[in-house]
């Protein structure tokens, strides 16, 4: 079977492919957007399982393969759930991590509060059955500085409740894919894909 990972993100790419390939030993031949090029897709859906769902149909509908989506997003409680499905925008079109992180720690500023949840949805499209809705949810709280240099994202400023008291980008990429929002989804999908492809060996 093949799948294709519809995202022009180069550090989720790779963060998917990995727990994927790590997940699937090898069962399907992942494909991304590096080896069949698809357009830009606007990210116009109001919550995290809309627009998961607008990038695999998309890039189902122009391929032909079936397509994987992610869509992520951080909720700060002292911040009403922002930045939420705007996670990846909140300093504005094109923003940076760095910008994005800036101003969330601005937000926030000295606050005592600092829960947090990371929240993954992945979308699987395939043709002529129901596109499928997987959910990954991390809490933890947001440090009052950047800690460390692996990840990306909000990665430097969120304290997942495990392991410890290490930022996400202070621990190796194999436990943050243990421990991670996105490796839980991840590990969701590839259970419900283990389950389809038993099915249609028999």
């Amino acid at each position: 079977m093949r799948l294709i990972l519809a995202t022009h993100n180069p550090d989720k790419r790779k963060e998917l492919e990995a727990i994927l390939r790590a997940e699937m030993d090898g069962t399907v031949e992942i494909l991304t957007l590096d080896d069949i090029p698809v357009g830009e897709i606007e990210e116009t859906g109001e919550t995290l399982e809309d627009n998961a769902l607008l990038k695999a149909r998309a890039v189902f509908e122009e391929t032909g393969i079936p397509a994987v989506a992610d869509d992520t997003g951080l909720e700060v409680k002292a911040l009403g759930g922002a930045p939420g499905v705007y996670s990846a925008r909140y300093a504005g079109e094109g923003a940076t991590y760095e910008a994005n992180v800036r101003k969330l720690l601005q937000e926030l500023g000295g606050t005592e509060e600092r829960q947090a949840s990371f929240i993954s949805v992945i979308a699987f499209c395939e043709i002529e059955k129901e596109a499928q809705i997987f959910r990954g949810e991390v809490h933890g709280k947001i440090a009052y500085e950047p800690r460390g240099t692996n990840g990306f994202g909000y990665d430097p400023v969120f304290i997942p409740g495990e392991p410890g008291d290490r930022t996400y980008a202070e621990l190796s990429p194999e436990e943050k894919n243990e421990n991670s929002h996105r490796g839980k989804a991840m590990r969701l999908f590839a259970k419900f894909l283990h389950s389809q492809l038993v099915v249609e060996q028999h």
